[in-house]
């Protein structure tokens, strides 16, 4: 009996030093809001200026774990036949096959391959960009600007800015080389709201 009460002792010794490792979370689950993010770019014309334009994302979705960067994703598409330019004849000229052809390309498509963590705000967005019928590697600085709930409380949002720097050449976009430059520099405004069903993680 006594050997038996040691050997029962000992087990649960055994047990209670076992730490009891917690599941890690999944990233939480987010859709872009297309009405408040924004996608603006800004192109040489023949060396006057530089217009800015504008651009909107149909839908997309995006992962991101605020404990492990590495661990989020994202992807979306782009509506190029919305692009805004300001005025509408300016509009359909972008949109001729010269340039964007948004008929044969109705869409570009961005999905991302890694995240990297620079700091606690910022960090940079790895991913391939299909524009005009052309896939090319892409990178994107971006800052986490707010995860919290609205002033209203209705949902959880993701608030992120980021840019990128554009060759239209590298994508087959080579019309009017003389009056319109290479070089596109782009701004990304972005919210997320997140899915209900993600897991109930809690945010600053």
């Amino acid at each position: 009996m006594n050997r038996l009460r040691l050997a029962l002792l000992l087990l649960a010794s055994c047990f209670g030093c076992m730490s009891v490792q917690p599941a890690h979370a999944a990233p939480d689950s987010y859709r872009y809001d297309t009405v408040h993010s924004q996608i603006i770019f800004s192109i040489d014309h023949d060396g006057f200026s530089r217009p800015l334009g504008r651009l909107h994302i149909a839908q997309g979705t995006l992962r991101f774990d605020p404990d492990d960067w590495s661990k989020s994703s994202t992807e979306l598409d782009i509506d190029m036949r919305d692009v805004d330019m300001g005025d509408a004849a300016w509009n359909e000229a972008v949109c001729k096959a010269s340039l964007l052809d948004c008929k044969t390309y109705p869409s570009a498509h961005f999905v991302s391959t890694a995240v990297e963590r620079k700091d606690d705000t910022h960090g940079v967005l790895h991913g391939t960009l299909t524009l005009h019928g052309v896939s090319q590697p892409v990178d994107l600085p971006f800052r986490v600007n707010r995860i919290g709930k609205t002033i209203y409380g209705l949902h959880t949002v993701a608030g992120f800015s980021a840019t990128a720097a554009l060759d239209r050449t590298t994508f087959g976009i080579n019309g009017f080389p003389r009056a319109i430059g290479r070089g596109v520099a782009v701004w990304l405004e972005l919210e997320g709201i997140r899915d209900s069903s993600s897991n109930n993680k809690v945010h600053p």
